[in-house]
């Protein structure tokens, strides 16, 4: 079935409100949940809504507070969640480095103590509407096995890249995973297969059965080089914020306990040179023009996919799954009349 915005945001705020969180960060919330959704990853949309209110309603989420932050030098701002809303806390803090930008060129947040923030294209995205380069990351549980492995060890450590141009800007954001963890639980949920060569099971065997790859380990993308990566994240998002590494995380894929991964927002002036956005602009025009591998299929560069599904996703709505629509539904006290 075919969702609206609407409809989704105001399901997801109704929860969310009935929770006790106030309508600010509900809307926050909801809105990084949605997004995922109208850009075609649902992995990171509505289906990790119900972990959240489990997660308020057991006191692992805090939904009211938006951290604790202090300056430990010049450019590098410390801050503790407190428990709060990911996105919450995330915004907060980005408001901070923008503050501090114009003073320093370069600003940076490392978040410990913080849930999870959902797609980190929303978050380079706010810092590229600036007019700044926006870098992202963030760490996870031991779900990813290193290259030559089976046991995980690493985390799906996402990294986001947003860069200004005079169109709109380049967004790159990917997990050092092969995919993310919820994509897999997506799969097992709607009890579809998985590809091979995305898992291996909890015995350390190559599957294609969703289910199992959940209680295993993801491979890394590109072998050794994502493998590297995917470890250099590990250690950068530890080293700055503090947090716990891989096989000690918990609380982004579970509603038992605090989660204690790291976060890493870093912020970017750019050259101050007056032709630099339509140069940039004019070399990604030149990459989408240049001759494609199949005739039928034009190339595309980071974040085109997204932007045309949201598009599209904006006019006519977006697919969910109705077992996960109905779940949703049922979890709400005061049904919206929004369709």
């Amino acid at each position: 079935m075919n969702i609206t915005e609407q409809a989704a945001m105001a399901l997801a705020m109704d929860l969310l409100d009935q929770r006790k969180v106030p309508e600010s960060h509900a809307l926050i919330q909801s809105r990084v949940l949605v997004e995922a959704e109208l850009k075609g990853h649902p992995s990171h949309g509505l289906q990790r809504l119900p972990r959240i209110l489990s997660r308020l309603e057991k006191g692992l989420i805090d939904g009211k507070t938006t951290g604790e932050a202090r300056w430990r030098s010049a450019a590098v701002l410390d801050v503790d969640g407190k428990k709060g809303l990911g996105p919450v806390v995330a915004g907060a803090a980005l408001g901070r480095l923008e503050e501090r930008i114009a003073e320093t060129g370069i600003a940076l947040a490392a978040i410990r103590n913080n849930n999870h923030l959902g797609m980190l294209a929303h978050y380079v995205e706010h810092i590229a509407a600036g007019g700044r380069i926006g870098i992202a990351m963030s760490s996870s549980e031991a779900l990813v096995h290193p290259h030559g492995g089976t046991r995980a060890m690493l985390g799906t450590n996402p990294i986001a890249i947003a860069i200004p141009t005079a169109d709109r800007p380049m967004v790159l954001d990917l997990a050092t995973s092969t995919v993310s963890m919820g994509k897999i639980h997506y799969h097992a949920a709607n009890d579809w297969p998985i590809p091979a060569g995305w898992a291996r099971d909890a015995e350390g065997r190559p599957t294609t059965d969703a289910a199992r790859a959940t209680q295993g380990a993801i491979a890394p993308f590109g072998g050794a080089k994502g493998y590297g990566l995917g470890m250099a994240i590990e250690l950068l998002v530890a080293a700055l914020a503090g947090s716990a590494l891989a096989p000690d995380i918990q609380g982004t894929l579970d509603d038992r306990f605090a989660c204690n991964k790291g976060d890493v927002l870093i912020a970017i002036d750019t050259l101050a040179a007056p032709d630099l956005a339509l140069r940039l602009s004019a070399y990604l025009d030149a990459v989408r023009s240049s001759v494609p591998a199949d005739p039928e299929i034009a190339v595309s560069i980071p974040g085109d996919g997204a932007s045309r599904r949201r598009q599209a996703s904006l006019a006519d709505g977006f697919p969910i799954e109705v077992p996960l629509w109905d779940a949703l539904n049922s979890l709400n006290l005061t049904p919206s009349s929004v369709l």
